[in-house]
């Protein structure tokens, strides 16, 4: 069903599915837009050359991850399924062993003990222990935690929550797209009883590494402008829930067998288990960080007063950026009446937060707070994180230094820091990638999880509490 595009006031939508490379070049040097059948927009649309450029760029990185699709998620299945298989049978030489005695273990892929390639690069399941209830860093190192474990599945939350970190599990969703009429966004909610007031959380699940399509809507720049919201990503609402042919109704009625839909699915599960002296929390790694600041977005656009005023925080890892200056500026407002949080980490060269493209005409901006950590886990509070649009001209030679240095690093980190910092022969063949591509290690939860950690993050944090405190007493007088 093609969306009408009534509920926006102006849009830029490009369809990858009609492009083509010959049709993309025409485009670039010779076309307009408004004459160009995988661009829908005003015909008033800025049509400079540098403006071609990026959706050409759009364009063409969409294709090539179409054209590779289906190998991609092959491979990326075969991966999975074989490091498993390794796991389940304790090592290579035991598996050899197993296969020629016919006692060759199979991994179950909906059993606790089998692991996502994330898990697989990362396998801690427990809380750091010496960050405990109480301390600032408390809610961004479980965040992290839990949008580390939202790649997993529902077996494995289950036991993590309950057995590792003795909270209580409360469900995890296989969410609807209605524009890709399938299953596309992950997410899982816990409650934390041991905290007062009483915490739930809900993760995300971020953008997964063999997965073409949500790797396009990461690249994708298209955007519709929704009254007093501002512009919003395309790509990150659909995953939430928005509607091919109403955009954002307060409610929606599903038909019968219909599956569940993010954002009104969550909305009615927080409604339900929340009371007066609960709060919740939202994070999401990655396109889950994108999920995780709409989703608060969406609820006040509905005027969910009640639920925006139990918001205790967002926190996201990694996050791509979701909307214009205007989105920015109402999100802010937002923040500021509700008293919420909102901590966006992010760790050196991941070139996800550094996506869409920031540039005047496309208008996609990060706004709030940003906590940056250089490979060193030493924090900055910046309003963006250096070298924004990831590529710039000196850019490359300081990336492959980083890059080695944190080769390096992966043997070192055990030692220096303790053996919950371990890494595996996984995550250094990824690192190794790193000097080719430095954005892509930098991207992965491990040094996200090791920031929340080890980031020397406290003061800043300590202060945003003495604000908040402040404005409550204010608030009171």
């Amino acid at each position: 069903m093609a969306c009408d595009k009534s509920f926006s006031k102006t849009h830029v939508l490009l369809s990858h599915e009609k492009a083509s490379i010959l049709k993309a070049i025409r485009f670039l040097f010779f076309r307009h837009i408004d004459k160009t059948d995988f661009i829908d927009c005003p015909a008033s649309t800025e049509q400079c050359f540098k403006h071609r450029c990026i959706i050409f760029a759009s364009i063409m990185v969409q294709m090539l991850l179409q054209a590779v699709a289906t190998p991609l998620a092959w491979f990326g299945s075969l991966l999975e399924m074989w490091l498993n298989l390794l796991s389940s049978n304790t090592s290579f030489v035991v598996l050899l062993w197993n296969l020629l005695r016919g006692k060759l273990v199979i991994p179950d892929k909906k059993s606790a003990t089998f692991l996502s390639i994330v898990g697989h690069v990362d396998s801690r399941v427990e809380l750091d222990r010496n960050i405990k209830h109480g301390d600032s860093r408390y809610h961004a190192a479980l965040s992290m935690m839990a949008s580390k474990a939202s790649y997993e599945n529902k077996a494995y939350l289950q036991t993590v929550v309950r057995d590792h970190w003795k909270m209580e599990f409360v469900d995890s969703f296989d969410f609807y797209n209605e524009h890709q009429k399938k299953s596309t966004t992950q997410a899982f909610v816990f409650r934390d009883r041991n905290v007062e007031p009483e915490l739930i959380a809900v993760a995300f699940r971020g953008t997964e590494m063999f997965d073409a399509d949500a790797w396009c809507t990461d690249f994708d720049i298209s955007w519709y402008e929704l009254p007093e919201m501002g512009k919003v990503h395309r790509g990150f609402m659909r995953a939430l829930g928005l509607q091919n042919s109403t955009g954002w109704p307060k409610d929606i009625q599903p038909a019968d067998g219909q599956k569940p839909v993010a954002y009104y699915a969550l909305r009615e599960l927080l409604k339900k288990h929340l009371h007066d002296k609960a709060k919740f929390i939202v994070t999401g790694h990655s396109l889950g960080g994108a999920l995780a600041v709409l989703f608060p977005a969406v609820l006040a656009f509905h005027g969910e007063e009640w639920l925006l005023e139990r918001l205790e925080g967002v926190y996201t890892f990694g996050q791509p950026r979701v909307g214009d200056e205007k989105f920015g500026d109402f999100m802010k407002q937002q923040l500021r009446k509700y008293n919420i949080r909102y901590h966006r980490f992010v760790y050196s060269n991941d070139m996800v937060p550094r996506l869409p493209y920031d540039d005047p005409t496309f208008m996609f901006k990060h706004f709030g707070t940003c906590l940056y950590f250089n490979s060193f886990y030493e924090a900055q509070v910046v309003s963006e994180e250096p070298n924004k649009n990831y590529i710039s001209p000196l850019s490359p030679i300081s990336k492959i230094i980083n890059a080695i240095w944190e080769l390096i690093r992966s043997f070192t980190i055990s030692y220096t820091e303790g053996s919950d910092y371990k890494e595996g022969w996984m995550l250094r063949a990824v690192r190794l990638l790193g000097l080719v591509v430095a954005g892509v290690p930098a991207h992965m939860p491990q040094d996200y999880v090791n920031a929340t950690r080890l980031g020397s993050f406290d003061e800043y944090l300590q202060l945003r509490n003495q604000k908040k405190l402040k404005a409550l007493d204010a608030s009171r007088n």
